[in-house]
């Protein structure tokens, strides 16, 4: 009897493992996801891939994915379907596999732009889905209340209940800012040979080379690069970040970053250069300050701040124009350059090449009176500007208006290891 009795429990435990086996099965092909060809999800229904890190070659590839040559197409479709993903795994209380899907997603992600990180649509494209994705996970969190006000009742049914999605938030959020920094950098390689000959050497007003002051000159070679070229590089840049379904508060804060690029690069040229300092150059630089003042009154972003950081550059083209003789002239400089540093102000007199019959040189007693040397105490102190300065980057949440069980996926994208359950 007890024979038997030990053969019974060896033969019990054998079955057990099999029905937890079996378990498994059913719980992975029930758990296989989403998307399949006829690109609508039955209400309720939750997305996963059966391997963690299958979805990512095929997803974040930008080779299989190309918005732009599908009409219609979600750029943040990714986003989408990662947190989908992500949902099943909330459903099946399987945190450790939620984790491993953000995690593969991160470095993903992070493959792509150490490939493509010259290209500037490819790294507007990820940082799109990077925020699309850390929005989702706020919008259908557990306890942010905030996030997911605002919500319909179909979407509430989507939120997440078992994992916590907090520690995802962070990573992405650090990715995001990594990607956004990186999108500066590659536009900046794009513009950096356009601002000088863009700003100061082109001639936008005819007839103001004539009027240059005396002395050794350059041949009036043509430009490197004009006005009208810096704008359109300036409204492709735009037209990307719009296009790949950005946030509008982070494209206006990309926008005036580059500004800020391009008025200190300006800047800086005219305190290291003493032939740009002079009247005709002060308005022909006014004149192109005012042409990308009505670019973005244009654009749609005259409230994005880009117009605050060429204020420097306004302020030194209108010193080159006005009086520089007396008393009441310091003083109306000193009225009139209120963000400039008494370093940038000085240089720039001493530098200044009067017009030929037509004015005198700034006179040392006059760049050397008290006025001008307490004008703007309180302001920056530094000659040069920081060009490689980046401003904090916000990002911040934006609610999605589109139903989980409503995305459409083309065809052109190869998930045939998603099912729809």
């Amino acid at each position: 009897l007890a024979q038997k009795l030990e053969k019974q429990e060896r033969t019990t435990l054998k079955l057990q493992k099999q029905l937890r086996a079996y378990a498994k099965q059913i719980q992975d092909l029930t758990g296989k996801c989403l998307l399949g060809r006829e690109l609508q999800l039955k209400p309720g229904s939750r997305a996963s891939p059966k391997e963690g890190s299958a979805l990512m070659p095929t997803v974040l590839s930008p080779p299989d994915y190309r918005p732009q040559s599908s009409p219609g197409v979600l750029p943040d479709l990714p986003a989408y379907i990662l947190f989908m993903c992500f949902r099943h795994a909330d459903h099946c209380c399987d945190e450790p596999r939620a984790r491993s899907l953000l995690d593969a997603a991160v470095n993903a992600i992070k493959r792509v732009m150490k490939k493509h990180s010259d290209d500037f649509d490819v790294v507007a494209l990820w940082l799109a889905n990077a925020c699309r994705l850390l929005n989702c996970l706020r919008q259908y969190g557990r306890d942010e209340v905030g996030y997911w006000q605002e919500n319909t009742a179909r979407q509430n049914e989507h939120r997440l209940h078992n994992v916590d999605p907090q520690g995802a938030c962070r990573s992405l959020g650090a990715l995001a800012i990594q990607l956004y920094q990186q999108l500066i950098r590659t536009a900046e390689k794009g513009l950096k040979p356009m601002i000088v000959a863009a700003m100061l050497e082109s001639e936008t007003i005819q007839g103001l080379s004539s009027a240059r002051p005396p002395g050794p000159r350059r041949p009036l070679a043509a430009p490197a690069h004009t006005l009208p070229e810096l704008l359109l590089q300036l409204g492709s840049f735009h037209e990307a970040l719009s296009c790949q379904g950005l946030p509008a508060t982070v494209v206006h804060q990309a926008i005036r970053q580059l500004l800020f690029l391009i008025s200190g690069t300006t800047l800086n040229y005219l305190l290291l250069r003493k032939d740009a300092c002079s009247w005709s150059r002060g308005i022909q630089l006014r004149y192109n300050i005012s042409q990308l003042e009505q670019w973005l009154r244009a654009e749609g972003l005259h409230q994005s701040g880009a117009r605050e950081v060429l204020e420097p550059l306004v302020q030194a083209a209108q010193l080159l124009q006005v009086k520089k003789a007396t008393e009441e002239d310091a003083g109306a400089i000193c009225s009139l350059c209120t963000v400039l540093s008494t370093q940038q102000v000085v240089k720039i007199l001493r530098a200044y090449t009067p017009a030929a019959g037509l004015e005198e040189r700034v006179s040392p007693s006059f760049i050397s009176s008290k006025r001008l040397q307490e004008q703007n105490p309180e302001g920056p102190s530094q000659l040069l500007v920081d060009t490689c300065h980046l401003f904090p980057v916000h990002l911040p949440f934006s609610a999605s208006s589109v139903h989980l069980d409503e995305l459409h996926i083309p065809e052109s994208i190869d998930l045939a290891f998603l099912l729809r359950v």
